[in-house]
C-alpha cells in the first residue's frame, strides 16, 4: 500500500469562533412558545386521532397487521408451555407474599389481559417476580403479623393463644393487594410525567448487587419452608440474621419428607435448566421440569399421603374460581408509601431491562413511559383483583421466547391456561408440598447467584461501578431490600459526584506536523508547544469542581497568577521607591544602580532618557521579569505568553462555575499570559452567551473551533508582532479587569488559598 493513500492534507482558514460564524451562516432556530406547543398537541385530526389512539393501546398498531397463518400456531404452542410455567411459578412466589397459593394464581393471570393492550414488548411474560415478591411479602409481615391476630384457647390449665389464620390471610392478602395499587398509581404517573428516564439511574452494577442480595434473602426466607420448621415474622435491618437464628435454633423439628422432597426438586430442576441451556438449539421444546416435577409430587403426596402419614406440609385448599373485586384500604397507603415506590421503580427497572434484551434481539423498539403505564396499569387492576405485584422474570420470559412466541398473543393464550388451572384444575394440586414449591422458588435463583461472577470482571474493567455492586449488595441483605436499595443508589450517586469532582485533567502537546493533540504523559513522541501550555479538563465545570480545576490548572502551568501580580507589584513598588531616592536611575541601557560604577542591571530596559530629578519618579521603564531583580523580592517565573484550555470534553457550565473561570482569565490576562478556549460547540456557546460570560476584557475572541486553529493563531500574531513581549511590564499601573464584585471574590479566594496553604 502506498504510504501516502493514508495521509491527507487540508487547507483552510484558520478560525475562530466568530470567524467561522460569518463565513458560515447559521440556521435561525425558531423557539415555538409553550402555547404555540400547547395548539399543535391538542389539534385534532383524523391522523391524530390515530396516531394517538395506537400510542395509548399499541395492541391496535399490531394486531391489525398481525399474520395469522405464520405466528399463531407458535404463539399457542407458546402459550400453553408458558401458561403451565406461570401456574406453577404463581403458587410458588404466592409464599414469598405470605399469603395462600390461590392468590399466586390470580397474580399470574390478570396482570396479562391488560399489558396485552397496553405493552410495547412483544415477548415478556408479565406476573410475579421473586425479587418484588419479596419486597411486597417484607410489608405484609409488617402490617400483618402474627401476633396482631392471637386468640387464646379454652385451657384451664394454662395460658395459650392460637392463630385465627382466616383473619390473618383476609388482612394480608388487603394489604398486598393494596399495596399493589398503590404501586401501579405511583407507576402510571411515573409514565403521564415522561418521567421513565429516571430508572436509568438504576445502572447495571446497581441492580445487579440488589437482585443478588435479594436472591440471598428470598432463599433464607424460604428455608423455613424447605426445613418446614417455625421462625418470626422478619424484615428490615438485619432479618436475614433474625431468620437463620430462628432456622438453626428449630433445626431439630425439621420435617424429613418436606426436606427430602425440597431437595431433591432443587437438584432435579435445576440439572434440567442446565441441559435445556446447553442443548437449547438441539432440543424443539424445553423440557417443562417445573410441570413435571410439581405433577410428579403431587401424585407421590396424594398416593403416600404424606400430610396424615408424615406430617408433611402441604397446599391443602386451592379454592376454586375467582374472588369479587374489591377497592384497596387506602388507610394503608400513608404506611407504604415508601416501599411502594421503590418497589414500583424496582419492577419496572426490570421488566424494562429484559424487554429491551428481546426487542434488541427481534429489532423493534421499547417505549419506557408507555411501559410504565401499561404495568401500572396492570398493576392497579389486578390489586383490585386479590393479586400482587406483576413484573416479569427471565426465566419465565425466557421460556416464551425459545418456545415459538412471537407476540403478546402467546401471553393471553398462557393467561387461558392460567385461568384453566383456577377454574378447573386448581384443587389437583391441594396435596403438593409447600416445600416443592419453595424448592421451584429456589432452583429459579440460579441466573441471580450467578451474578456475583461479575464482580471480578467489573473490578478489572471499572472499579467504581464494582464498588457500588459491592455496596448496593452488601447494603440490602444488611439493611433490607427498601434501604439497601436507597444506600446504593446514594452510593451511585456518591462515585458520579467524586468522578466528576476531581476530573482527570492533563497537559496537551502537539504531535509533530500534524494537528494532533495528545496527553504529554501518554507519548513520548509528543512535544509541548513552545510558550504555549495546552490544558483539558474532561468533565464538566461546576460548582463542586471549580476550585479543583483552578488547583490543576496553577499546577500544570507552573505558577499562581495571582500571587505573580501581587509579588510584581511589591517588586515594582520597591524599585519605585529606590528611582525617588536616586539609588536607581533609567539610561539607554536600562536602569542602574547610582553605586554600580556604570554597571548596568540587566533587569530593566528603557528608551533615551534624561537623567531624573531628585525625587522625581520616571515612569517609562519596563521590567525583565526573566533576569535577576535589583530588589529583595522573589517573583515566579512565568514561562508562557498564552494558555489554551481545551474545552472539547466540557459538556456544561454552571453559574458559579462561569464567574470562577472569568476571573481565572482575567488574572492571567492581567500578567500578560493570553488565554483562548479551543472546542466550544454551539451549545457550550450559547450557554456561555445566557449566563453573561463575556464582557469588555473576556471577549467572544478567544473562542477558537480547535486547539490547533488557537495555536495557529498565536503563532501567526507572534511572527506579526501583534503579541506582548509576555516578560516585559511597563509599569505597576493596571487597567480595571476586575469589576468590584470581582475584587472582592478574588481578595477572599487568595485569603483561603493562604489559609489552607494552597498559595
Amino acid at each position: 500500500m502506498n504510504p501516502s493513500a493514508n495521509r491527507y492534507l487540508v487547507s483552510r482558514p484558520i478560525y475562530s469562533n466568530q470567524e467561522f460564524e460569518q463565513d458560515n451562516e447559521r440556521n435561525v432556530q425558531e423557539s415555538a412558545t409553550w402555547w404555540e406547543r400547547l395548539g399543535r398537541s391538542c389539534g385534532c385530526t383524523d391522523k391524530t386521532a390515530l396516531r394517538l389512539l395506537k400510542r395509548i393501546f399499541p395492541v391496535v398498531d399490531w394486531i391489525s397487521r398481525y399474520p395469522v397463518r405464520e405466528w399463531l400456531l407458535s404463539d399457542v404452542i407458546s402459550g400453553v408451555s408458558t401458561g403451565l410455567v406461570c401456574s406453577l411459578q404463581g403458587l410458588a412466589y404466592a409464599l414469598l407474599v405470605s399469603v395462600v397459593p390461590i392468590y399466586g394464581l390470580y397474580s399470574a393471570f390478570f396482570p396479562i389481559l391488560t399489558y396485552f393492550l397496553l405493552g410495547t414488548s412483544k415477548h415478556i411474560s408479565v406476573g410475579p417476580f421473586p425479587v418484588t415478591c419479596l419486597m411486597v411479602g417484607s410489608m405484609v409481615l409488617t402490617l400483618a403479623p402474627d401476633d396482631d391476630f392471637l386468640l387464646p384457647l379454652n385451657d384451664t390449665n394454662m395460658n395459650r393463644t392460637t392463630v385465627d389464620v382466616e383473619a390473618r390471610e383476609a388482612q394480608r392478602i388487603l394489604v398486598a393487594s393494596s399495596m399493589t395499587v398503590l404501586i401501579g398509581l405511583f407507576q402510571v404517573v411515573m409514565g403521564l410525567l415522561q418521567v421513565g428516564f429516571l430508572v436509568r439511574y438504576l445502572s447495571d452494577p446497581l441492580v445487579g448487587g440488589f437482585t443478588t442480595a435479594a436472591a440471598l434473602h428470598v432463599l433464607v426466607s424460604q428455608m423455613k419452608t424447605i426445613l418446614s420448621v417455625q421462625t418470626g415474622n422478619h424484615n428490615g435491618v438485619f432479618s436475614i440474621a433474625y431468620i437463620l437464628t430462628d432456622v438453626f435454633r428449630n433445626i431439630r423439628q425439621t420435617n424429613v419428607a418436606d426436606l427430602v422432597a425440597g431437595l431433591l426438586t432443587i437438584v432435579i430442576v435445576m440439572v434440567v435448566k442446565e441441559v435445556n441451556t446447553k442443548f437449547q438449539h438441539k432440543i424443539p421444546v424445553s423440557i417443562p421440569i417445573e410441570v413435571i416435577v410439581t405433577v410428579i409430587a403431587t401424585g407421590i403426596s396424594y398416593g403416600v399421603n404424606l400430610d396424615s402419614r408424615y406430617g408433611a406440609s402441604i397446599v391443602r385448599s386451592i379454592p376454586t374460581g375467582f374472588t369479587a373485586p374489591r377497592p384497596p384500604d387506602q388507610r394503608l397507603f400513608w404506611q407504604m408509601l415508601e416501599s411502594s415506590f421503590s418497589t414500583a421503580v424496582v419492577s419496572y427497572a426490570l421488566a424494562v431491562s429484559v424487554a429491551k434484551v428481546y426487542a434488541a434481539k427481534h429489532d423493534y423498539i421499547i417505549d419506557g413511559n408507555q411501559e410504565l403505564i401499561a404495568f401500572g396499569i396492570s398493576n392497579i387492576f389486578s390489586g383490585c383483583f386479590s393479586s400482587f405485584v406483576a413484573s416479569t422474570a427471565l426465566s419465565r420470559t425466557a421460556v416464551q421466547e425459545s418456545t415459538g412466541g412471537k407476540s403478546q398473543v402467546a401471553g393471553m393464550i398462557s393467561a387461558v391456561v392460567v385461568m384453566i388451572v383456577i377454574l378447573a384444575l386448581g384443587h389437583l394440586l391441594e396435596p403438593l408440598q409447600k416445600s416443592v414449591l419453595a424448592a421451584i422458588v429456589i432452583a429459579n435463583l440460579k441466573g441471580m447467584f450467578k451474578q456475583v461472577l461479575d464482580v471480578p470482571v467489573l473490578w478489572r474493567q471499572n472499579r467504581a461501578d464494582c464498588l457500588i455492586w459491592i455496596a448496593t449488595c452488601l447494603a440490602s441483605v444488611a439493611l433490607g431490600l427498601d434501604v439497601g436499595l436507597l444506600t446504593g443508589l446514594v452510593f451511585e450517586m456518591g462515585t458520579v459526584v467524586v468522578r466528576t469532582q476531581f476530573p482527570t485533567c492533563s497537559t496537551l502537546g502537539s504531535v509533530r506536523g500534524t494537528d494532533i493533540y495528545r496527553n504529554m504523559k501518554d507519548y513520548k513522541s509528543v512535544v509541548e508547544v513552545a510558550g504555549v501550555k495546552i490544558f483539558k479538563c474532561n468533565a464538566p465545570i461546576y460548582f463542586a469542581n471549580i476550585d479543583y480545576f483552578k488547583e490543576q490548572l496553577r499546577t500544570a502551568v507552573g505558577f499562581d497568577a495571582v500571587r505573580v501580580f501581587k509579588k510584581r507589584n511589591k517588586a515594582l513598588y520597591k524599585i519605585q521607591k529606590l528611582i525617588k531616592k536616586g539609588q536607581l536611575k533609567p539610561t539607554e541601557n536600562g536602569v542602574i544602580s547610582v553605586n554600580t560604577l556604570g554597571q548596568d542591571n540587566q533587569g530593566f530596559e528603557g528608551e533615551p532618557v534624561t537623567a531624573p530629578q531628585h525625587g522625581e519618579v520616571e515612569e517609562g521603564f519596563r521590567v525583565d521579569w526573566a533576569s535577576e531583580l535589583p530588589v529583595p523580592v522573589t517573583v515566579p517565573r512565568v514561562h508562557i505568553h498564552s494558555l489554551v484550555l481545551d474545552f472539547s470534553a466540557v459538556s456544561f457550565l454552571d453559574v458559579v462555575a462561569v464567574k470562577a473561570l472569568r476571573m481565572v482569565i482575567k488574572e492571567f490576562i492581567r500578567i500578560k499570559v493570553n488565554v483562548f478556549i479551543a472546542g466550544c460547540d454551539d451549545e457550550m456557546v450559547r450557554n456561555l452567551d445566557s449566563l453573561a460570560f463575556f464582557d469588555e476584557v473576556v471577549t467572544r475572541d478567544l473562542l477558537f473551533l480547535s486547539i490547533h486553529d488557537a495555536v495557529l493563531f498565536i503563532r501567526l500574531r507572534r511572527l506579526s508582532h501583534g503579541l506582548q513581549n509576555p516578560i516585559l511590564e511597563k509599569n505597576y499601573k493596571e487597567i480595571d479587569y476586575f469589576t468590584k464584585a470581582e475584587d472582592l471574590t478574588e481578595t477572599y479566594d487568595a485569603q483561603n488559598r493562604v489559609i489552607y496553604g494552597l498559595s
